[in-house]
């Protein structure tokens, strides 16, 4: 068995590599999976529950600003509580959301179900990946690691129109919540047994309170508004309002952090040059990547006039080019360099996006409007993804690991945001906006989405240059020219990997 020495704060003892590797892969999958599954039930849970348009809509909402707003509070509560204990909070929390939200018999409940869902989710999506970096030293075994988190999510993101247009057409509505009771028993079962905090090696906790209130305000704030832009106009009073308002409290969360001796968000993070470049890198691509799911779905459903099980069904390609090239990723890395193979990946996901930008078309067929594109989108969204998320939560230590994994989480959510917002408006513009629009209309309202993407994208790929040279596994410490890094004073040394 693997014997892995870890830093302090991190899972360890009795833990073993496996059930480490599992439980962050599994609590991602359910994450990102929840946050499509529930959009193909929507139309069901109108017709059971009576739902009006702004209660649909909420049912959507509530889940995202909840876990876009605690995502940095999730992140730093793991360092600062454990990151086993905050992962068995969060699970905890979305399974038991998951229980009410499937049993509701009203609009109220479902949302506020949905709400709960999102805090567990927040707690549990910076946790799976801190959970990774914590445990295993910067080098070709944490890149492996990194590349089948990255793998898992992306599967969940794709499967969850297939599972929630099975559940739907098959079972009930109900059961696109229900699931995830029993794979959350069965994956807690599996972080109790296994997962062990090492003992004496944590100082008593002490929360930022009014950092963490500020953070969360703050971008849900912002998260909210630019979602509110995309139905009332970005030059709507509410939108810019909640914007404005998410953007000044986000300041005073800076200047908050600034003076805390105990800060939610240690400002030096953003000292370390892969931390702060490969976060904007991030927001940027996923700007742009985010189409790929969300507007391919809707081509499918509104111009093809798939069913939702075929729709899943179609997703299977992009699904296995994102397997394929997130394992392959770890062995191009060793072999050309993190910051070549991002690159790659961000040119090869771009062409893949003008590509399919010119293949949507009213009478497309699925060989050639779905097939083809789906290869270099998906696998250049992997060979893109995997590299720059081991690059951005690289050169922090290891207490720090909660934090830079929240941080890289909140990028990853506020970019498809505000992505999504964005493209939702070029994709309505024109004929393709008015009501009744045709199938050509459509389909030329969504080219125009991903022609835009590609371009997104395509700036986020110029980016990556500014990342710093990444350390060989033969080099020493980081230079701190290279990493912009200022190590802590009392920052323990980066554990290593031993046979």
């Amino acid at each position: 068995m693997t014997d892995i020495r870890q830093p302090p704060g991190s899972v360890t003892g009795g833990g073993r590599t496996w059930a480490i590797v599992l439980a962050s892969c599994i609590g991602q999958f359910l994450v990102v999976l929840d946050v499509s599954v529930v959009n193909i039930g929507l139309p069901s849970m109108r017709d059971d529950l009576g739902l009006g348009g702004s209660a649909m809509q909420w049912v959507v909402n509530a889940y995202a600003l909840t876990f876009a707003g605690f995502l940095l509070l999730g992140g730093r509560a793991s360092d600062l509580f454990g990151r086993r204990n905050v992962y068995l909070l969060g699970l905890g929390l979305f399974t038991a959301a998951s229980l009410v939200g499937g049993l509701a018999q009203n609009g109220g409940t479902l949302i506020a179900a949905r709400a709960v869902q999102g805090v567990g989710a927040a707690a549990l999506a910076p946790v799976t990946l801190s959970l990774l970096t914590s445990t295993f030293a910067e080098g070709p075994a944490r890149t492996r690691a990194i590349a089948a988190w990255t793998a898992v999510g992306a599967a969940g993101g794709a499967a969850g129109g297939l599972i929630g247009g099975a559940l739907t057409d098959y079972t009930s509505w109900r059961w696109v919540l229900l699931i995830n009771v029993p794979i959350g028993l069965a994956v807690g079962a599996v972080v109790l047994g296994w997962l062990r905090e090492p003992a004496g090696t944590r100082a008593r906790p002490r929360l930022d309170l009014p950092g963490a209130v500020l953070v969360t305000a703050g971008v849900a704030g912002l998260a909210y508004g630019v979602s509110r832009s995309e139905t009332d106009g970005w030059t709507s009073r509410s939108a810019l309002l909640l914007m404005l308002g998410g953007l000044v409290t986000l300041a005073a969360f800076v200047a908050v952090e600034a003076r805390s001796a105990q800060p939610l968000m240690p400002l030096r993070l953003f000292r370390i040059r892969s931390v702060a470049v490969g976060n904007v890198v991030m927001l940027v691509s996923m700007s742009g990547s985010f189409a790929m799911w969300y507007f391919l779905t809707l081509y499918m459903q509104n111009v093809l006039d798939y069913s939702a099980v075929r729709t899943g069904l179609s997703f299977l390609p992009h699904t296995a080019a994102i397997i394929l090239g997130s394992q392959l990723a770890p062995r191009l890395m060793a072999r050309f360099g993190s910051r070549t193979m991002a690159m790659a990946g961000g040119l090869l996901m771009a062409g893949g996006f003008l590509w399919q930008s010119a293949a949507l078309t009213a009478d497309g067929t699925f060989v050639t409007a779905v097939l083809g594109p789906a290869l270099p989108m998906a696998a250049g969204a992997a060979l893109m993804l995997t590299p720059l998320t081991d690059t951005a939560t690289s050169g922090a230590s290891a207490q720090d690991a909660g934090g830079v994994a929240g941080l890289i989480n909140t990028s990853r959510q506020m970019g498809a945001v505000l992505g999504l917002s964005v493209l939702s408006a070029v994709a309505a513009s024109g004929a393709a906006g008015e009501p009744g629009a045709g199938a050509a209309a459509l389909a030329d309202g969504y080219g125009r989405a991903f022609l835009t993407a590609g371009l997104v994208v395509t700036a986020a790929t110029v980016l990556v240059p500014l990342l710093p040279r990444p350390r060989r596994a033969a080099d020493g410490p980081h230079d701190e020219a290279d990493t912009g890094r200022h190590p802590h004073p009392h920052e323990a040394p980066a554990p290593s990997a031993t046979a």
